[in-house]
This record gives structure tokens, sequence and C-alpha cells, in this order.
């Protein structure tokens, strides 16, 4: 059982399970691509140099430790907090957790919404990307950004947060 399904309630059922939008991982894989293709050629100079060969391998390993930072640094990383970056709207809750080493998270109950509103920038309507903000009784608004269709997540949660008040209001 992966998450989110580990944490649900026994009846409670998720409506949407979102990571961030794919954007947040352009600039690593530049990162990848460009500092791979640097390392590559900074080794085929240091393989066709006239160097003593204890020289070229000190010089090849100082390259690889370079590029295995750079990459671990720059590319990894941001590829795991992309990872482990969750956006999840249930029957109940809206779940929102983070974090690669230490985690943190935050549940907002669904009957506690009073708005849901987003917004997004040009590249980010290209990209149909955006921020959605939830504004819940007892806090300041809460910005998740780069949440994949964000239009259609906001239409959603709204319907989530009115169905459930209706519930909640209706006689039973």
């Amino acid at each position: 059982m992966g998450y989110p399904d580990k944490v649900l309630a026994g009846d409670e059922q998720v409506v949407l399970h979102r990571h961030p939008h794919w954007k947040r991982l352009f600039w690593p894989v530049t990162v990848l691509i460009l500092g791979s293709a640097a390392a590559s050629f900074g080794c085929a100079v240091v393989g066709n140099a006239t160097w003593d060969p204890t020289a070229k391998r000190v010089v090849f390993w100082v390259i690889g430790a370079i590029w295995l930072v750079l990459i671990g640094w720059l590319t990894l990383w941001p590829f795991l907090n992309w990872l482990t970056t969750h956006f999840v709207i249930t029957d109940r809750r809206v779940m929102f957790r983070h974090g690669v080493l230490s985690r943190s998270g935050i549940d907002i109950p669904l009957a506690r919404i009073n708005s849901v509103e987003f917004r997004h920038r040009l590249i980010d309507r290209i990209l149909r990307t955006g921020t959605l903000i939830v504004e819940s009784a007892s806090q300041d608004p809460l910005e998740f950004y780069d949440i994949p269709r964000v239009e259609q997540v906001h239409a959603l949660l709204y319907h989530e947060v009115f169905d459930t008040l209706g519930s909640e209001e209706s006689p039973s």
C-alpha cells in the first residue's frame, strides 16, 4: 500500500493525487545534460593530452567528483523533492506533504475551507499549471505552487467542498 493510501481513514477515498508540475524539473534536467556534456568534453580533452598517466587519472577523478556533486545537488535533490511532494484531495480533506529527509505536511478538512482560488501567469497558462490558494477558517490562505491543471483542481476542490457542506447542512 503506497502513499497516500496508507494515511487514509477506513472509508476515506482519494479524489485527486498530484505531484508538482514537471516544469520544476526543467532546470535540473538542463543541468544534467549540460553538466554531463561538460564532463565528457573535459574527459575527452584530458584523454587526448600528453600528460603522465597518473596525472590523467587524478584529473579524471576530479572531473568525476565535481560531476557527482553537481548532479547530486542540482539534479538528484530537486528530483527527490519533486517526487516526495504530494498534493492530495480526498472526500474529507486536502493533504499536502513534502520533504526528502525531514517531512512536513498539512491537512485541511473540507468543512473548514472558506474559499478556493487559483492564479497563473502566461507561462503557467501555456504549461497548464498554476498556484492554488486555499483559505480555511482558522489560518491565513495557503498557496500551493505548480499544481498541474490548476483550473480543473480548483473546480474539483470547489465541488468537493460544496458537496461536503451540502451533506453536513442538509437534514438527515
